[in-house]
């Protein structure tokens, strides 16, 4: 079993920033998928097991980043919110790939809300 320690998120008004953190109990490819209201969880960012590569997804390039230190934390931080952005957000693992193709594990979820 992978264990996973979220931290962060809260409320901020449009324009501002979040930074997000999940700590995992192993090196793996990890990353945040979101779930907005009403909608279907989604793929936030991800990035590879030792952080040479990082994706994210339309919704979010340009605004948020995400990043990890050479132990098991990554962080993603979150800028220019948008009312959007609204979701509850789940860090996950990829215990089998470099990249975080087919989560395995998932942290009990961190809510994020922006709101003017």
């Amino acid at each position: 079993q992978v264990q996973l320690e979220e931290s962060g998120g809260g409320v901020a008004q449009p324009g501002g920033s979040l930074r997000l953190s999940c700590t995992a109990s192993g090196r793996y490819a990890m990353g945040w998928y979101r779930q907005r209201p009403g909608r279907d969880r989604e793929f936030v960012a991800s990035i590879t097991r030792k952080g040479a590569n990082r994706y994210h997804g339309s919704s979010v390039r340009g605004r948020f980043l995400i990043s990890r230190d050479t132990g098991t934390t990554a962080h993603l931080q979150m800028n220019n919110l948008k009312t959007e952005d609204t979701a509850i957000y789940f860090c996950a693992v990829d215990v089998s790939n470099m990249q975080l193709q087919q989560p395995d594990y998932w942290g009990q979820g961190t809510q994020v809300v922006v709101s003017s």
